[in-house]
């Protein structure tokens, strides 16, 4: 695979596939108060009307196919320690601490309300700024998790999956994530290893994100937080105005004792199941951003 630096090299194809205008797209970052750098993808060119959150170890550009089929403008952030976002020194990549991150640039970067929908980690830290910030976000999304959802399962495989983190190519990095079924298609899990990797000075290929370094701690911390026995960790999320819906992949990691609670913790709230694994905006992109036009209609009135 070549070694260039064009990460909007894949959008062509993409958006002929999927039989969708290519939109305008840029890179943006913005310098939080510390230093750090939080960095996100820009689509459209108007405000945007949607912030997309992914999930851990992952990156911005997990939702590029529901930002095509969506076509309106949007933000899709790389949360602190992914993508193009600095790394934590102190390796906390709690949900509390990403919000306040990703609050700030929403700030920055749009004068509106959004949609505000995160995936897996991406959704705690959605409910977070949520629930902290009433005056950004019109209705949130989580997509495949709720709080309290034990991660032990999920790390069992990452955490031998993470034991190599660096490679002669990136091609041997797309085998290694085959050989773990990990992805879709060979087009897909290389586009995937594309943007979660980077070429160090030495030539050699390294993952972007600080989980492959902390996999442990990071998933160890976020079950000590949701165990915390002097606090609930549904406390964020139960404090939301917005409108609420739980969108459940079938294949996914949710069970139905989680689902159930969700629903006993907020009545109100929308469920919807789809046919799709955990990572839904890669499985289902159709059904994200079908859902996203729903929910842009309503608020948009």
């Amino acid at each position: 695979m070549a070694h260039d630096t064009d990460e909007f090299r894949y959008l062509p194809s993409q958006a002929q596939t999927l039989g969708t205008p290519l939109p305008h797209a840029e890179r943006l970052t913005h310098t939080l108060a510390d230093g750090r750098m939080l960095s996100a993808l820009r689509y459209g060119t108007d405000a945007p009307e949607v912030t997309l959150l992914h999930g851990a170890g992952l990156n911005a550009h997990t939702w590029d196919n529901v930002a095509l089929l969506l076509g309106r403008p949007l933000l899709a952030i790389d949360l602190a320690g992914h993508g193009d976002s600095s790394w934590r020194d102190d390796a906390d990549y709690s949900p509390a601490s990403l919000a306040a991150d990703v609050a700030h640039a929403m700030q920055a970067w749009s004068a509106q309300h959004q949609v505000l929908i995160g995936h897996s980690l991406g959704g705690l830290t959605a409910a977070v700024v949520a629930d902290r910030h009433p005056e950004l976000v019109d209705e949130l999304v989580l997509v495949d998790v709720v709080p309290g959802l034990d991660t032990d399962a999920a790390p069992s495989v990452l955490r031998e999956f993470y034991t190599v983190t660096d490679f002669d190519s990136r091609d041997d990095a797309v085998e290694r994530a085959e050989s773990f079924g990990f992805g879709g298609t060979r087009e897909d899990t290389e586009r995937g290893v594309f943007f979660n990797t980077r070429v160090r000075e030495d030539g050699r290929v390294e993952w972007k994100h600080h989980f492959a370094r902390i996999i442990g701690h990071a998933f160890d911390a976020l079950n000590a937080a949701n165990r915390a026995s002097d606090g609930d960790p549904w406390t964020h999320l139960t404090g939301v105005q917005a409108p609420v819906t739980l969108v459940r992949g079938s294949r996914g990691f949710l069970r139905d004792d989680d689902v159930a609670e969700f629903s006993r913790r907020l009545p109100s709230a929308s469920v919807i199941a789809v046919d799709a694994g955990h990572n839904v905006q890669e499985t289902a992109p159709a059904f994200l951003a079908d859902l996203a036009t729903t929910v842009l209609n309503r608020t948009r009135r």
